[in-house]
């Protein structure tokens, strides 16, 4: 018998904590719907600039949050091809193949609570079709829930927006859950050096495992003066900023070399304007935004996956900090603070 209600994380108001709630599910799936028992979600950045209003007022509220999870089917609406009933799937906000069916609406005390293509702050979701994978069924279900975006994020901003060449030079601003997977990425890639820079220890020595060669404190020392000490007279090839800070992309676009490229992964809030000086660009300097490492989920997770499988990646260290959804606060709480290392998930 497939669920009626379930347990959320509402967004009711931004910049105050997540309402933990029981909400009725709609009563019928949409052509294109799926629902969806969530086993894992991982928590991003996003999530954080969504409660901020980083992108100024939210028009949507209240709505349930998250982009990055695990789970099974229960049950799929009409024309669904791409999965079925005991599926095991990862949740993705990039585009793959199948429908992209209506957002659905759930109920909270008898009024509406707005939900996007994919919600994974909640024990089930109707998810749209085109916002699934699916991936075998002996998967690691909390590895696999990275798969949704930190591991083809930052995977796919070095494959497809920086384009990293052997030997390289490449600064990684922002060692969290995406940045992590930036710097493994990048070490495949062969990058030398690769210098991760963040404002706390414990990301930078988990930075260090994950094939980081150079480690700044950007709080206790001079980030730019070191950058440019290890770099040299040969200059950096590829600065990527996950803060979406103005003064560190301004700071990251005047110290690459004149051929270098900036790739922008953070989102700055709404209003705050970087200023650079536009003439390097018409001789070979770059700078451009990434959106979600350009990926492909029906292709690229399935070949992270195999990767990961393999023992060719390691993804197991990526988890830092487990929580349940009643303590879903908490987790934003320990990302805020810098507590977690790593990606912090939320087990449903």
């Amino acid at each position: 018998m497939l669920p009626t209600k379930t347990k959320a994380a509402i967004l009711v108001e931004q910049r105050q904590p997540l309402v933990v709630a029981e909400i009725d599910l709609p009563p019928a799936l949409d052509v294109g719907q799926v629902l969806v028992q969530i086993q894992h979600s991982g928590i991003c950045g996003s999530q954080i600039g969504e409660i901020d209003g980083a992108k100024g007022p939210d028009r949507f509220l209240p709505h349930l949050l998250g982009h990055e999870a695990s789970g099974t089917v229960l049950a799929v609406g009409a024309g669904v091809r791409q999965v079925k009933p005991d599926d095991k799937v990862v949740m993705h906000w990039r585009k793959g193949p199948g429908i992209e069916a209506q957002p659905p609406a759930y109920l909270w005390d008898g009024k509406k609570v707005n939900a996007g293509w994919v919600t994974t702050f909640s024990q089930h979701a109707i998810i749209s079709e085109n916002r699934l994978t699916k991936i075998p069924a002996d998967s690691n279900m909390e590895v696999a829930a990275l798969f949704g975006c930190a591991v083809t994020t930052g995977f796919g901003v070095v494959v497809n927006n920086a384009k990293i060449n052997i030997g390289e030079s490449v600064v990684v601003f922002g060692a969290g859950g995406i940045g992590l997977n930036i710097i493994q990425a990048a070490a495949l890639s062969t990058a030398y050096p690769i210098i991760a820079v963040d404002l706390y220890d414990n990301k930078l020595e988990l930075a260090r495992s994950l094939g980081a060669t150079h480690l700044i404190n950007a709080k206790t020392s001079d980030a730019r003066a070191t950058i440019e000490k290890i770099t040299g007279v040969q200059g950096l090839d590829v600065f990527i900023d996950n803060t979406g800070q103005p003064p560190i992309i301004q700071m990251g676009y005047e110290i690459t070399k004149p051929q270098g490229r900036v790739v922008l992964v953070g989102v700055p809030k709404k209003g705050s304007d970087t200023t650079i000086y536009s003439l390097p660009l018409h001789f070979g300097k770059s700078i451009s935004g990434s959106h979600g490492g350009e990926a492909v989920p029906e292709i690229d997770i399935p070949r992270y996956q195999s990767l990961y499988a393999q023992g060719v990646i390691d993804l197991d260290r990526l988890v830092t900090a487990r929580f349940s959804l009643d303590d879903i606060n908490k987790a934003i709480a320990a990302m805020r603070g810098g507590d977690t290392a790593g990606r912090v998930m939320v087990r449903m």
